[in-house]
């Protein structure tokens, strides 16, 4: 059992001097602990305090590492917080079915205040979402509801939908009282079920409350959309710790679903979800060692694959002439894993998911062949959904065999047949298995991400730029690699008015610029014609606020074209799980930018092993 604090021991008092003593002894100490010196030796009185030095952090990569699949020796946490108990509607809050006003049950009516939170939003009026939401909710009615209640359109939920808009009213209207008391509440929360003790070291646990009750959304046009993701309870629950720490307790009259103690994986609690049948999972913070661990041994995996990359490409290109059709398609798709970052793609149950497709899983309909297009020979151009229903679309000169091995694989096929129909990633895994141990459609990913933004950098970067422009070349390098990740997003809500804010902030300092410039003028003349020492100052003073306000412009016009480029690119989903954070690191400290104008708190702490190990020197 680990103890982290303990009050079994407490210090006997000693008689070994006099009182008189013991008190002159005290005012010297009070004395002397006004005078504290700072890190510059400068003694500090009473009124200035010394700054607190930061706790001395724990650097686990400079420790040694468990083998043999051992993630941890002793694990000890308090279990999920489950969702609070549903609320029923104060009596004045109607719900109408066909004009009149229907008192629902329990069970129905906490499943149609999920539909009414809902009400204004896109998904309510989609066919696929209100058909699965109506056969679900009646799973919930009682027999008298449900010969009642058979037309979704006769349903009135706005009472419902306009109550719920006036509580998120209300709790934006809170005192600073009432939000410090919430604050206070989640920080206390937080300490009690936020974190683990895991081999001696107390570290943060990322997600320890279970998601509510809700009705499923999915991305894209999604099969399962408006279905009812069900309460989890303590008997759904697995726990896992070590057998030697204290189990977590289940709320008072229930049992978890099993206790676990298996230290071969990462996991603390795990359940299973009702819509997929996916399990879940409470995992560690990113900043925590077996998060920091995984993340390193998966860039060190893709700088492996820098050593062979080339025999591995010199393989495939071979391949595309072999006489068997399987090791021709494994090549061709190999290719465009490679060439492209293409995900392998998962087999999945028909209509279970949305039709969303990876590299082995492309159809006919994907693709479009042209022997020339734009000025360009052997065009391919790609079209279909990939993860997260996010739309692939790209037109890539190919090599002329690839170009002539596609016309083959489409011919006498359908649009709906696969394009590699020999192939599935079952099958490449296991040859990327064979090329190099660790190989897979990921860690090809990862290294073609992270050489983009080595080799990006190393273009763009220039020696002269001050540090915002500098970063905003660091930006344009993270934008190739998300571009060739296929990384998008729909522009904010807010891209508009942030932008004419920024356009507002800009055109006042160019009138700041001018009026400074005028004064600089100004000054100039009135030095010429006086040519004493004080109007000299004046003038060097009014050239450093000209220099001062041309650089605050400069670096909000460097933020408007940021994020004018990145407005539909999503730049971070790369930077956090693609890119080898020591390249951006080493980076910083070659030109000299602070590692915070790259990295925000979270991502250091996630990040901290790259922080302290890279160089400047370091190459991916």
């Amino acid at each position: 059992m680990v103890l982290l604090f303990s009050s079994e021991f407490k210090s006997k008092k000693i008689k070994t001097e006099n009182n008189k003593k013991v008190k002159k002894r005290k005012q010297d100490e009070d004395i002397k602990s006004k005078k504290t010196k700072n890190k510059k030796g400068e003694v500090l009185d009473g009124k200035k305090k010394a700054k607190k030095e930061p706790e001395e952090k724990w650097k686990w990569w400079e420790e040694e590492r468990y083998t043999d699949g051992v993630k941890w020796k002793f694990l000890e946490h308090k279990g999920p917080v489950f969702a609070p108990p549903y609320e029923p509607l104060p009596s004045h809050v109607k719900f109408y079915y066909d004009g009149k006003p229907m008192k629902l049950s329990l069970e129905a009516e906490e499943v149609a205040t999920f539909f009414a939170k809902m009400l204004d939003h896109e998904y309510t009026t989609k066919d696929i979402f209100r058909k699965n939401f109506f056969k679900d909710w009646r799973k919930e009615m009682t027999a008298e509801e449900k010969s009642k209640i058979t037309d979704l359109t006769k349903c009135d939920f706005t009472e419902m939908s306009e109550y719920f808009k006036a509580q998120s009213e209300a709790r934006k209207a809170m005192t600073k009282e009432d939000k410090q008391k919430i604050k206070e509440e989640n920080e206390r929360t937080l300490q009690q079920y936020g974190f683990c003790i895991m081999d001696n070291h107390r570290e943060r646990i990322a997600n320890f409350r279970i998601e509510p009750p809700g009705l499923f959304r999915g991305r894209g046009d999604h099969p399962k959309m408006g279905m009812l993701k069900r309460r989890i309870r303590p008997e759904d629950i697995i726990v896992n710790c070590s057998k030697d720490s204290k189990h977590p307790e289940p709320p008072p009259g229930t049992r978890w679903k099993e206790v676990r103690h298996d230290n071969k994986v990462t996991w603390l609690v795990s359940w299973t979800e009702n819509i997929q049948g996916s399990i879940k999972y409470i995992m560690l913070n990113p900043s925590s060692r077996i998060k920091g661990e995984k993340d390193w041994q998966k860039y060190e995996t893709a700088r492996r694959l820098k050593k062979c990359v080339d025999h591995i490409r010199n393989q495939y290109r071979e391949d595309w002439k072999s006489k068997e059709m399987r090791i021709r398609q494994r090549a061709v798709a190999l290719y465009f894993i490679d060439k492209l970052a293409l995900r392998a793609g998962n087999e999945k149950e028909e209509g279970e998911t949305a039709d969303t497709v990876g590299c082995c899983s492309l159809r006919v309909e994907h693709i479009s062949l042209y022997p020339e297009k734009d000025g360009q020979e052997y065009v391919v151009e790609f079209d279909f959904l990939g993860k997260d229903s996010i739309r692939y679309y790209n037109k890539v000169p190919v090599e002329k065999r690839v170009f002539k091995n596609l016309q083959l694989f489409m011919e006498n096929k359908e649009l709906d047949d696969d394009l590699f129909d020999r192939l599935n990633t079952s099958i490449l895994n296991k040859h990327l298995q064979e090329l190099m141990d660790g190989l897979t459609a990921k860690v090809f990913r990862t290294y073609n991400a992270s050489i983009t933004l080595q080799q990006q950098l190393k273009e763009l970067t220039n020696v002269e730029e001050n540090i915002p422009a500098k970063i905003l070349s660091y930006n344009r390098a993270n934008r190739a690699v998300a571009i060739l990740c296929n990384h998008q997003r729909a522009p904010p809500k807010t891209f508009e008015k942030s932008m004419q804010n920024l356009q507002s902030k800009i055109d006042a300092k160019r009138d700041q610029l001018a009026d400074a410039k005028r004064e600089l003028k100004s000054a100039k003349a009135d030095a010429k014609v006086r040519k004493d020492e004080k109007s000299k100052k004046a003038v060097e003073t009014k050239k450093k606020a000209v220099q001062r306000v041309e650089e605050q412009l400069m670096k909000l016009e460097v933020q408007a074209t940021d994020r004018e480029e990145n407005k539909q690119i999503a730049l971070g989903t790369s930077k956090l799980n693609y890119l080898d954070p020591r390249i951006s690191v080493a980076w910083c400290k070659k030109w000299g930018i602070p590692v915070e104008k790259i990295y925000n708190k979270t991502q250091r702490e996630k990040f901290a092993w790259a922080i302290d190990m890279a160089d400047q020197d370091f190459e991916f």
